[in-house]
């Protein structure tokens, strides 16, 4: 898998909370908003397929 440069204007503020959560867990701000996303994403599709085998199971 290939990468690709995402670039983003966030205020001042925003970034300073960023960078004290990251510095909370010993990342780069990059990294931190990086696994932020990656997380998000498969709780979104972990979530999709909850629900489709509640479905498919006729779970309500």
């Amino acid at each position: 898998m290939g990468t690709s440069v995402l670039s983003v204007r966030i205020d001042r503020e925003l970034l300073d909370r960023l960078r004290h959560h990251a510095a909370k867990r010993g990342m780069s701000v990059q990294d931190y908003v990086v696994r932020t996303l990656i997380r998000d994403d498969f709780d979104e599709r972990f979530q999709a397929a909850v629900e489709e085998t509640e479905r498919f199971y006729g779970v309500t």
